[in-house]
């Protein structure tokens, strides 16, 4: 039975065991999804597709930091295809739609950590069609998810709406202390920590509003509120005297803090709102509220709720943990997007991801 044969029989209510799966691109999430994999009792390695000419021909337990398993990478998609797996954990660190396209139409169910597939009416039309196509086409489904965007912003605020009756404003804070993150290049070069506060660059506001725009309008939607816009702005603050971490140093007066704001609005009110501050040190100027690293959700509705989520990590462990959070999610919703109906699935398509443990 092909491939299309198999993705086009699927009719049962409950996901079964035993996908065959391919992981695409071993990077920090990858490379843990790819763990996830062959760990799991009831998926089966097939393959893996790198993005680096060093790693073709490498066992994947190497890449996975496990014990060999005799399924060696390849930087071929043609390879891919002709493993006829049943789903690929796609999460490369740029989208090539045309990868996509021709993973879908070879009747491969795709489960990704990219963004862009969260609405699919927030795509480009153009690229929707494609894809939507390429699932008729192969009788296969694809669904973004990750802890953020993902869990934190849909599966975890839908669970709590589930004891509303009215809502005002979904509310979610995410916080993350850096001060032991020793990578230079990412906190000082890209993220601008260190430097001297200026104007929010707005690339960043617009890849946040891209990253988290779509699952917003989602949430909002599971529970009838129209979102009419998404707004987005930026704020930091700065170290009040010379601090060290591990990255570095930060001279007083530089940025120690940032925050962006996610919402979307309906009618010029905030209806759902995403708002991420990253810091580096406690010893700030502005008197911001600094949790330790997790999320804060906040429900104004008839049943008022507020969440506080913390991960018991110390601040030095966090890099080396972190990306569980999205691979884990990703690997525990194969079985439920192989069982579903062909198309671009959200999560108000699919069911709550239950994790099976060996």
């Amino acid at each position: 039975m092909t491939a299309v044969d198999h993705a086009t029989s699927r009719t049962a209510d409950e996901p079964r065991s035993g996908h065959r799966c391919v992981q695409w691109a071993t990077g920090n999430i990858g490379s843990r999804a790819l763990r996830g994999i062959i760990g799991h009792p009831s998926l089966q390695l097939a393959g893996v597709y790198v993005t680096s000419a060093e790693k073709v021909g490498v066992d994947a337990g190497v890449l996975a930091g496990t014990s060999t398993t005799g399924v060696t990478a390849t930087d071929r998609i043609d390879d891919i295809i002709a493993l006829r797996p049943d789903c690929v954990l796609y999460m490369p660190a740029v989208l090539d739609v045309d990868d996509v396209e021709r993973l879908l139409r070879s009747g491969i169910n795709v489960v990704t950590t990219r963004v862009e597939f969260h609405r699919p009416r927030s795509m480009d039309p153009v690229v929707r069609e494609r894809i939507e196509r390429a699932c008729r086409d192969g009788g296969a489904s694809i669904h973004s998810t990750g802890s953020s965007p993902g869990f934190i912003t849909e599966a975890l605020p839908m669970t709590l709406l589930s004891l509303q009756r009215h809502v005002d404003e979904i509310r979610i804070d995410e916080y993350a202390d850096l001060s032991e993150r020793n990578s230079p290049d990412l906190l000082f070069g890209i993220m601008g920590f260190g430097q001297h506060p200026a104007a929010f660059d707005q690339g960043r506001l617009e890849h946040l509003r891209a990253s988290f725009g779509p699952s917003l309008q989602l949430l909002a939607e599971s529970v009838g509120l129209t979102v009419d816009t998404i707004e987005v702005s930026g704020e930091v603050a700065t170290v009040g005297s010379a601090v060290s971490i591990a990255a570095g140093m930060l001279e007083s007066g530089t940025v120690g803090a940032q925050r962006i704001t996610v919402c979307g609005c309906a009618d010029g009110r905030p209806v759902v709102r995403f708002r991420p501050t990253w810091y580096c040190t406690e010893q700030l100027d502005s008197n911001w509220d600094l949790l330790p690293t997790g999320w804060r959700i906040r429900v104004d509705g008839d049943a008022p709720l507020s969440v506080d989520i913390r991960m018991p990590l110390a601040p030095e462990d966090l890099a080396e943990t972190t990306p569980g959070y999205t691979a884990n999610r990703a690997v525990n919703a194969v079985a439920h997007v192989c069982a579903a109906p062909p198309g671009i699935r959200t999560s108000l398509d699919l069911p709550q991801f239950v994790p099976e443990f060996a």
